[in-house]
């Protein structure tokens, strides 16, 4: 066998493996939804406000230290969902309105070249959509009914990350080792390299995917401002959240503010909207995506695309959510791993 194609099919046998390994780990987070984005939760929140609580524990006991740093962050998050619910609550009134309007004239801007659409179209779909929200109302009470049920199951979730967030930031370090403790001798150190460098990976790329997100929530809150675009309080929050899914999400985000500023601004403004996510994805892909995967480990963008796709195949949203971070920490503890054992085999070398 030729060594260039002896040498690609070693790497594409370890490709299917990692691949498998992923696609294997993402099923079973499928299946321990719950379960899984709770201790996600917990792990990120840890991540997030351990240094937090190290800074407080300096003037306080740690316990008491956790408490407030739980706390705060649980007054300020529901403090920003409470701001957000004033303004679209302030708002409301006059963007129905406007909203009706807004519509009104892109019929009438369909209606000419070059688009040419059938007069009164979208008055139509208004309308049947009308008799189907009527005819299947039945349908939509039982749903929203359903939506009680997931209320408190969310709820449910929130409450166990909380939970584990408590033990992570408290004592999270004596859990490891107690683990550690319990295993063989001869697997323990290992082990040990494996968790740390997991650790300290998934806390570089949660600290740096948050970072992203404040900054294309805060660009695009500035660039909805500017243009008079409503709504700009909840659509730069949007933003912040759909970042957390890689590649797709902050796009989507960005297309729903577009489809806003088309209905209440108009068409110049909705084309500027639409040039802001292509200049906000160009800041993301060269230049804050890198800087976090710098902080984590590199990961081509082709391998990030693939993973969030893979996860969201396998595990609906959180999988596209969990599905980088994952594949970080795999190749970081892969590579740690390696790096020891070709220490190891030098120091052991005659």
């Amino acid at each position: 066998m030729a060594p260039a194609l002896q040498k690609s099919a070693a790497y594409a046998w370890r490709i299917l493996l990692v691949a498998a390994l992923v696609y294997g780990a993402l099923v079973v987070l499928g299946r321990f939804h719950d379960l899984v984005v709770a201790v996600f939760l917990g792990l990120v929140g840890a991540a997030m406000l351990r240094p937090v609580a190290d800074f407080l524990a300096r003037a306080m006991p740690r316990s008491l230290a956790v408490a407030v740093a739980l706390l705060g962050s649980i007054v300020l998050f529901l403090g920003v969902l409470s701001l957000v619910g004033e303004v679209v609550a302030a708002e409301m009134a006059g963007l129905e309105q406007q909203f009706g309007d807004g519509l009104s004239r892109i019929e009438s801007w369909l209606e000419r070249p070059p688009f040419r659409l059938a007069p009164k179209a979208l008055t139509d779909v208004r309308a049947r959509t009308g008799q189907f929200l009527s005819s299947h109302r039945s349908a939509l009470i039982s749903t929203a009914l359903s939506g009680v049920g997931r209320l408190i199951e969310v709820l449910t979730v929130f409450a166990l990350a909380v939970f584990c967030s408590v033990f992570f930031i408290y004592s999270g370090e004596r859990q490891w080792r107690w683990f550690c403790d319990q295993l063989p001798a001869a697997a323990r150190r290992r082990v040990e390299i494996a968790g740390r460098t997991a650790w300290g990976t998934f806390i570089g790329y949660t600290h740096g995917i948050v970072l992203v997100a404040a900054t294309n929530g805060v660009l695009v809150g500035l660039a909805l401002f500017v243009l008079g675009v409503p709504l700009v309080l909840p659509l730069a929050l949007l933003e912040f959240f759909a970042t957390f899914v890689p590649l797709v999400g902050s796009p989507i985000a960005l297309a729903i503010a577009a489809v806003v500023a088309l209905a209440l601004k108009g068409p110049v403004v909705a084309a500027v909207v639409i040039a802001l996510i292509v200049i906000i994805g160009q800041i993301e892909g060269h230049l804050l995506q890198p800087l976090v995967m710098s902080w984590a480990v590199r990961l081509h963008p082709v391998v990030v695309a693939l993973s969030v796709i893979g996860g969201a195949i396998a595990a609906g949203v959180i999988g596209a959510v969990v599905a980088v971070p994952l594949v970080s920490v795999l190749w970081a503890v892969r590579q740690a791993l390696r790096r020891d054992g070709t220490r190891g085999a030098g120091a052991t070398a005659p």
